[in-house]
C-alpha cells in the first residue's frame, strides 16, 4: 500500500516479531515501509529506491547496522540514519561512527518511536542552501 508522499523507510531488524512490530506501527503511523532481516539484503533496496530514512537495527548477523549506515551514506547521501539496539556498548560504538544518527534503544514505546521517526524526518530539509 504506498501513500504517493509518504516519507519512505527501510527497516533491517534481524528478529522477525520485533520487525513486524516495528513495521506495522510505522505504517499505521502513514509512512511507506520496505522491511528486511538483515543488513545485506537492504543494499539491493538502497541502490534501487530513494529512502529518506534507514531504521537499522545495530546488531545483525553478515553485517551490523553501523556497516549498513555506512553503504547508505555511501549510496544515498541524503538519507537520514536511525538505530535501534539493546545494547549500551553498541550505542557508544554508533555514536563514534555515525555521529549524526539518532540511537533508540529497546525496549521503547512504539509511540516514542514514532515521534522519534517523525522528529528525525522533520529535520530532512539540509541546512545548507
Amino acid at each position: 500500500m504506498s501513500h504517493s508522499n509518504a516519507p519512505r523507510i527501510l527497516l533491517a531488524e534481524d528478529d522477525e516479531a520485533m520487525r513486524t512490530y516495528i513495521a506495522r506501527a510505522l505504517e499505521n503511523a502513514g509512512y511507506d515501509v520496505d522491511s528486511v532481516d538483515r543488513g545485506t539484503a537492504a543494499i539491493p533496496l538502497l541502490e534501487q529506491t530513494r529512502y529518506d530514512l534507514l531504521l537499522s537495527d545495530i546488531v545483525m548477523p553478515e553485517m551490523d547496522g553501523i556497516e549498513l549506515a555506512q553503504r547508505c551514506n555511501e549510496l544515498q547521501p541524503t538519507t537520514k540514519v536511525m538505530f535501534i539496539t539493546g545494547f549500551a556498548a553498541v550505542t557508544l560504538k554508533a555514536n563514534r561512527e555515525q555521529p549524526h544518527a539518532k540511537v533508540l534503544s529497546k525496549p521503547f514505546h512504539l509511540r516514542d518511536l514514532a515521534l522519534e521517526v517523525e522528529r528525525v524526518l522533520e529535520d530532512r530539509v539540509p541546512v545548507r542552501q
